[in-house]
């Protein structure tokens, strides 16, 4: 599944229609978690026949399109089942019980309700809400694509504007010439990443330059009387502070995890748990600043895009264990330096970045046959899912 994303140009009437719009998604979704809260063993078939009761009830939600509140209902029904799959799993602590929603910022579209422009520069949404004819800016083509391979159509709204979003059925796949190199990546705070080589990327630490602003930002916000135009003013400059720092972070994570997928045929990285990991509270900001996890999902998704075999290892010692003799040698957090009584001497990281090569190809299989059967691996590669500690996911 592909999606292309559209900046929406407008009129200020046609932009409230698609709050609106966004309004009564949201308040069918939470309506379909209220009937499921009410009701034991409401499944998935009566939240879609739910959607038809709200729409005889209130005027507003029939104004949206019908499978608009299905896909609505789909979101209510998919936190739904993320909490079963967690109680069956016996996920520690949270389960992750279904709540309200407050805060909704897009509304879905299916097949119908929508009809985009024959230019493919425009699309006209064609129910009761009154949104319209909407211009679409962007660096895709959707002529490459036939219609009916559109599956679904969002409306986001974020701090700079409203977006388009376009589902299609389709999948991404690039042929590219095996390299014979493997790497191994070890993420840290000072330094984006150590690789088995002792190649270094710095960490461009995206919200620690732009704490300055972001602090003025919300200075001017909390200086504001509440419910004023010149607070909500100065709530939006702050919100598209906040964004372009979103924005840089996944601009760098994707350009980062494609230049290293296509530069090799294996990449093993960390299988790191960030949730636990921030509950440190010295080092949350950091840890949340580098974005490891946005990392590891783009090197996945190009590792499956370019036909390339990605391995999350289990992290434990490699830090402390020596890539030449195999000893542990204990270190604290400030040591940066590996010495072994073997006489290896090298930089924490980069011992660190051999170990998690050494056990990703433990993985695969054996270095010798991996090289010789690349290209047949290369065809069945898979790579770990997200969250997911494997020690045979892939196969040679």
């Amino acid at each position: 599944m592909l999606v292309f994303e559209f900046k929406a140009y407008a009129k200020l009437k046609q932009f409230q229609a698609v709050n609106e719009a966004i309004r009564t998604a949201q308040f069918v979704r939470n309506s379909c978690i209220r009937l499921w809260m009410d009701n034991k063993g409401t499944g998935k078939a009566d939240l879609q026949k739910y959607c038809s009761v709200l729409a005889k009830q209130f005027p507003f939600a029939s104004e949206l399109n019908s499978m608009a509140r299905q896909a609505s209902a789909e979101r209510a029904w998919s936190s739904i089942n993320r909490f079963y799959e967690n109680c069956k799993k016996g996920v520690a602590l949270k389960k992750g019980f279904p709540s309200f929603q407050k805060n909704c910022r897009s509304v879905e579209y299916k097949t119908t309700g929508w009809k985009l422009a024959q230019d493919r520069k425009s699309i006209t949404f064609s129910d009761k809400k009154g949104i319209g004819r909407l211009k679409l800016k962007g660096t895709r083509d959707l002529h490459f694509f036939q219609i009916n391979q559109i599956k679904r159509v969002r409306l986001v709204k974020r701090a700079d504007g409203v977006y388009v979003q376009f589902c299609i059925d389709s999948e991404r796949r690039e042929n590219i010439t095996p390299t014979g190199k493997t790497i191994g990546l070890d993420v840290g705070l000072k330094e984006y990443y150590t690789d088995s080589n002792g190649e270094v990327v710095k960490n461009p630490t995206f919200l620690r330059k732009g704490e300055k602003v972001l602090k003025r930002a919300q200075r001017r916000v909390s200086k504001k009387v509440k419910g004023s135009k010149n607070r909500n003013k100065a709530r939006h400059i702050l919100a598209k502070r906040h964004l372009k720092i979103s924005r840089q972070r996944k601009d760098h994570a994707v350009k980062l995890a494609r230049c290293v997928v296509q530069s090799n045929d294996l990449i093993a990285y960390e299988d790191l748990r960030i949730k636990n990991m921030v509950k440190n509270h010295c080092l949350a900001k950091s840890i949340n600043d580098a974005s490891w996890y946005q990392f590891r999902v783009w090197v996945e998704y190009f590792g499956k895009v370019f036909k390339r075999v990605t391995v999350a290892v289990n992290p434990v010692g490699t830090s402390q264990e020596c890539t030449s003799c195999g000893a542990i040698v204990k270190k604290a957090l400030s040591t940066r330096t590996h010495i072994c009584l073997c006489g290896t001497k090298m930089d924490r990281d980069e011992n660190a970045a051999k170990n998690i090569l050494s056990r990703g190809l433990g993985t695969v299989g054996h270095t010798g046959t991996f090289m010789l059967d690349m290209s047949n691996a290369l065809g069945e590669s898979t790579s770990t899912p997200v969250g997911e500690i494997q020690s045979e996911q892939v196969g040679s």
